[in-house]
């Protein structure tokens, strides 16, 4: 199992530049650590995530480190152009020297985000599904033509080619569909921090039941914080974790409103704070060896994606160094 850092850059300080580059910071760090992966996800219109210009900041990591794998995680397909997508994806391959790995989701519960670039939700999965089709294709072929219901070309060949062929592909989804897509193409999965065991259980078994090599390609992102005792990791975690539930359960307010049967429960998604604890994983070492055994034995993880829940840098480092001294040899 490969240890990642999951990087939402998160501005608790209200100072945005401080923010990005605090970030920047704990990827340096992981990678002296011996973290193999560090995934940058993509959030838009709010003044706490940082990373619209996911791609952006990327290119950054990829000058400031060395051999940590690169990971998108995810582009949100429909809010963005597939041509151009794949041009940015192949240059950044090139720029980081054949690191990059390729996520990739629908996007949501976030409203405001069909709102402003104009997608209605309905179309998000269709499409993320169209354009990860017309990507494959443009990042390998040349004289690509294309005419799919959202996208089209007419022999077009990108510059630069990526490096690696292929460059590895990750879906963020429990949707059937989507899944068969994945299975059907050989492609990986991504696990969020509030999909619930039950559900990613399920997912891996839809995958294997289509192609038996799924679960070696399976990520998951999780909470993280290790401390000397479990009261004090969940204290020092729990400010962040409240911020995060509140917004998520906001966002989704809205959707569950129209879509009552989308009400999420705790065998799928859910964002209530104690759910957020008890799933993720935070406490002492010990149960933070216990929680990623467990994750392990179910799942056959190919990487476990980090995510630190201290609002303070400095506690973070600390925490991710305990981890790296007394908990990831030990798993």
């Amino acid at each position: 199992m490969k240890t990642g850092l999951f990087c939402n850059y998160e501005n608790h300080h209200q100072d945005a530049r401080r923010a990005i580059f605090e970030q920047v910071l704990l990827v340096k760090e992981v990678e002296k650590l011996g973290f193999e992966e560090a995934w940058v996800t993509e959030q838009h219109f709010n003044q706490f995530n940082l990373s619209p210009s996911i791609l952006l900041l990327m290119a950054h990591l990829a000058g400031v480190t060395s051999t940590i794998r690169l990971g998108t995680g995810a582009v949100l397909l429909p809010f963005n152009n597939p041509i151009r997508v794949a041009e940015d994806i192949a240059t950044l391959d090139n720029l980081c020297n054949g690191r990059l790995a390729f996520g990739v989701a629908k996007g949501g519960p976030f409203p405001q985000h069909n709102q402003h670039f104009g997608v209605p939700i309905a179309e998000t999965r269709p499409r993320m599904l169209e354009a990860i089709a017309l990507i494959q294709k443009l990042l390998y072929d040349t004289d690509v033509s294309f005419n799919g219901q959202y996208y089209q070309c007419d022999r077009l060949t990108i510059y630069p080619q990526p490096l690696q062929k292929p460059i590895p592909v990750y879906i963020a989804s429990g949707d059937d569909e989507a899944i068969r897509f994945a299975a059907q193409n050989s492609l990986g999965l991504m696990g969020g921090p509030p999909f619930a065991l039950e559900r990613l259980k399920k997912t891996i078994s839809k995958y294997q039941s289509i192609n038996s090599l799924g679960q070696e390609n399976f990520l998951l992102a999780r909470f993280f914080f290790v401390g000397e005792t479990n009261e004090t990791a969940v204290s020092e975690a729990l400010p962040f974790i409240r911020q995060f539930s509140q917004k998520m359960i906001a966002n989704s307010a809205e959707i569950m409103q129209k879509s009552p049967q989308k009400a999420f429960d705790r065998t799928n998604i859910c964002f209530d704070e104690d759910y957020l604890i008890e799933n993720s994983i935070i406490g002492d070492v010990k149960t933070c060896r216990d929680k990623i055994k467990k994750f392990q034995d179910q799942l056959n993880l190919s990487t476990l994606a980090l995510k630190p829940s201290s609002l303070s840098l400095r506690k973070n480092l600390e925490s991710l160094r305990r981890y790296n001294q007394e908990v990831q040899n030990y798993v």
